[in-house]
């Protein structure tokens, strides 16, 4: 079976539509598991069972059967999520096999539906001006979707995305390509104008998970330029960028104030109880109860929300009743040290740090430090604020910055005259 646009077409829809849902019990049935339904057969026929994915979640097996007899987690929340990890991990492993472990052309395709996704999110900011609900409002299309305002008033952009935070992490492995190719003569992987279109998109998502993606990307910018001059310029140019977003943009005012509240003064008043920032500090302190009983392993796999139950700061009387993102902590730092525990961290902080490449001065035109480090700013978004195991097809992105080292390493064994990259330390 030979790739074809249809092929492209329907296999990315499983990392860019993830607000449809075709029922909601006993799990939820969103629509990339049609796609999923459509492909494995063929891809288990031509391929063979996953042997890699099945070595890498027999642990998490084991663990979550061990758990189960200790009463730490049910049975359902557990088969969902093992189950759910074993498809999803399966399929995009399979992805990197259909197209012959072509990173290159893999993380194209990718990229060619950020611009996809950026021009409908510009379509969407257009006709909201013009007043054309149907051109802004997706909920006609898309049942698990949101129009999602501003305290301004204004539209926060999230395309065909759940949600504007989400439709940010989505893209800003592109918005790290975009940069680059805008500060360089010549155009890798985006044009100028797709560039500026999806640097434009960012900003009007008004996500503050995307500014904080913005100084992720202007620190891995000034490790790979490496110049001391450099790193004073970037954090003085990252800190008045804080501070212009802190006086001109209110939802991010917003958080940051809760989060000092929460953070620094421990604050549990109303003012920061009732924001996204309690919803971290509050999964925060529930991932520490686990940590505390259970530290080598975990709860195990879809454990997080029977430790939600027992150990939320909102059993307190005086704190508001929030339960959002109970099943994910809002962190999938804080949702791995709750389910999988010291062994997960180290599994996953160890992939980040061993598959990391480096920008090398003397091979400046290798592709494999690009997509290394825009792939690196999503796998850190994700941790800090985003929990769910399968959203946007995340497996996808940690499948494709393991293989875009493995790939690189293959290329300085078959040609021992090109430079090496340096290392991470």
């Amino acid at each position: 079976m030979k790739q074809s646009p249809i092929d492209s077409l329907l296999i990315f829809s499983t990392i860019f539509i993830n607000s449809i849902t075709f029922f909601t019990y006993p799990f939820e049935g969103y629509f990339h598991y049609l796609i999923f339904i459509l492909y494995f057969p063929f891809f288990i026929s031509k391929y063979g069972f996953p042997k890699l994915p099945l070595q890498i979640l027999a642990l998490p097996l084991i663990v979550g059967v061990f758990n189960l007899i200790l009463g730490n987690n049910t049975t359902d929340l557990f088969l969902k999520i093992f189950l759910g990890m074993l498809l999803s991990t399966s399929f995009f492993y399979y992805i990197f096999l259909f197209y012959e472990m072509d990173v290159e052309m893999i993380f194209k395709l990718y990229l060619k539906g950020c611009v996809f996704t950026c021009w409908v999110g510009f379509i969407q900011l257009i006709t909201f001006k013009i007043g054309f609900a149907p051109g802004y409002d997706y909920n006609w299309l898309l049942n698990k979707w949101a129009l999602v305002g501003s305290d301004t008033g204004s539209l926060r952009v999230n395309s065909f995305v759940t949600e504007p935070a989400q439709l940010s992490i989505l893209i800003i492995p592109a918005v790290f390509i975009a940069i680059n190719s805008l500060f360089s003569k010549k155009d890798k992987f985006l044009t100028k104008v797709e560039s500026v279109l999806i640097l434009f998109i960012l900003v009007n998502t008004s996500s503050s998970t995307g500014y904080i993606g913005i100084f992720v990307i202007g620190l891995l910018y000034i490790l790979n330029y490496g110049k001391a001059i450099n790193l004073v310029v970037g954090i003085v140019v990252l800190l008045v960028i804080g501070n212009v977003m802190y006086s001109t943009v209110p939802e991010f005012r917003s958080r940051v104030d809760s989060s000092l509240g929460l953070w620094v003064d421990e604050d549990l008043s109303v003012k920061n109880v009732n924001t996204s920032s309690f919803v971290l500090y509050n999964n925060f302190h529930i991932s520490s109860e686990v940590f505390k009983s259970s530290f080598l392993t975990g709860n195990g796999l879809g454990s997080h929300k029977v430790s939600f139950d027992k150990y939320t700061l909102t059993r307190n009387k005086f704190i508001l009743n929030v339960q959002f993102n109970k099943s994910d902590a809002n962190s999938l730092f804080l949702r791995l040290i709750s389910e999988t525990g010291l062994i997960g961290i180290v599994f996953i902080f160890g992939l980040l740090f061993r598959c990391f490449i480096r920008r090398n001065p003397e091979n400046p035109d290798d592709y494999a430090w690009l997509i290394s480090n825009s792939v690196l700013v999503m796998l850190i978004l994700c941790l800090v604020r985003q929990g769910n195991y399968f959203l946007s097809g995340l497996p996808f992105f940690f499948w494709l910055y393991y293989y875009n080292y493995v790939k690189y390493k293959e290329r300085i064994v078959a040609d021992p005259l090109t430079p090496e990259l340096l290392e991470p330390a």
